[in-house]
């Protein structure tokens, strides 16, 4: 808490800098003397400086305190950068094939993103001054790079994957090509991850479920035996029941089925299907986080966890020697109300945010765009992306 400019401290610096029984805050702002022995004169003028010294010592740590609490709170939800000029990015075609309106100033009026405009029309391919293709389309030849086309000098391509390195095929003939990197990875040159921990809980307004109806859940649709999520699966499933769904086991969840199925169980396996650098997806932001359970991960270290997820919010399959010990653990804590609730006290102290809005990915851009390299060409995509 910082001072207050009145009633507390500064009176309390008043009431302690009396020159003498009959002085007022009046007369010490004043400098008169109160009517007392003399020769106590030069002590209270001594004292009388002293007390102004205080007095704007005080003044001036509250209004530091303000200032810093201000700083605290900008810090908390930055704002986003602004670029200087506007910039006009072109999506060359749409992820997977699913579009959402770029009418108006979407960058502005969704985001508080300025100078910032989305378009999807290929026609203005000579005006953009961003043009972003993501791969899932380039590698199976849904879509082409307009290499035929004259290239402004100016005009930056900008390589996007939401996907872990196995799955981006293809990357030789892409060198020498692009000029930045947009992906879940913290060292891209524009940072769009799935989702992201923020200051500022609100414990209020959650509450764990008292009761479970099942222990752990799993939402997979694409089930793959040589994956490491499989082989933690098959040997884990020997010690404690799991309720799998999705399309792999024919129990496929709808959106709005999803999360309060997975809300049902105790924990939830957040298993990614690639054990690769920063790859953390909505397995952990959406399907556990967000349904209120605690996930069980399994994907890149533990350290990286520890620096992009809530604080105390996860366990980590690693941590384990095998399968028996972790289901002896989930066990445990399920049965233990209070050992279970610590999972969750992360939420007194940090929220999450989840991207899933291509909007706000491509919004994105114009706030790195002040800080990116200009001249930067990535003449080995693929070792990038294997990196």
């Amino acid at each position: 808490m910082c001072p207050k400019f009145e009633g507390g401290g500064i009176s309390f610096i008043l009431r302690m800098c009396r020159v003498g029984p009959s002085c007022t805050a009046a007369e010490l702002h004043t400098s008169k003397q109160c009517p007392f022995d003399l020769k106590h004169a030069r002590l209270a003028a001594m004292k009388r400086s002293g007390c102004r010294a205080l007095l704007v010592l005080s003044s001036l740590s509250a209004l530091l305190c303000y200032i810093f609490l201000d700083l605290t709170l900008y810090l908390r939800d930055p704002q986003p950068a602004v670029p200087q000029r506007n910039i006009s990015i072109l999506l060359w075609r749409w992820p997977f094939g699913r579009s959402y309106s770029l009418d108006g100033d979407k960058c502005l009026e969704m985001y508080n993103i300025h100078r910032c405009f989305l378009t999807d029309n290929t026609s203005t391919f000579s005006t953009a001054d961003v043009v972003v293709f993501h791969h899932q389309e380039l590698k199976e030849g849904l879509s082409a790079l307009p290499l035929h086309l004259d290239r402004p000098a100016s005009q930056h391509w900008v390589w996007l994957s939401m996907e872990p390195p196995v799955n981006n095929a293809k990357l030789t003939p892409l060198s020498g090509i692009f000029n930045w990197t947009m992906s879940y990875r913290r060292d891209a040159d524009i940072y769009i991850p799935y989702g992201k921990t923020v200051l500022g809980g609100d414990a209020q307004s959650f509450q764990a479920a008292p009761n479970r109806s099942c222990l752990v859940s799993w939402v997979v649709s694409r089930f793959r035996p040589q994956q490491a999520r499989a082989a933690v699966y098959r040997s884990l499933k020997k010690y404690i029941p799991i309720q799998v769904y999705g399309k792999w086991n024919k129990k496929p969840l709808s959106d709005k089925k999803l999360l309060p199925t997975i809300a049902k169980c105790a924990f939830y396996l957040s298993f990614e299907n690639s054990e690769a650098k920063d790859y953390i997806s909505e397995k952990l932001w959406r399907n556990a986080l967000q349904a209120g359970v605690v996930p069980v991960v399994l994907g890149p270290s533990r350290a990286t966890y520890e620096a992009m997820a809530p604080p105390g919010s996860f366990i980590h399959v690693a941590d384990f020697k095998n399968t028996a010990d972790l289901a002896a653990y989930l066990k445990q804590v399920a049965a233990d109300r209070q050992a279970y609730e610590e999972f969750f006290q992360w939420h007194h102290t940090h929220r999450i945010k989840t991207f899933t809005d291509w909007r706000e990915r491509l919004c994105q851009i114009c706030v790195h765009f002040p800080g990116l390299a200009a001249s930067r060409v990535y003449q080995d995509l693929e070792s990038w992306v294997h990196s």
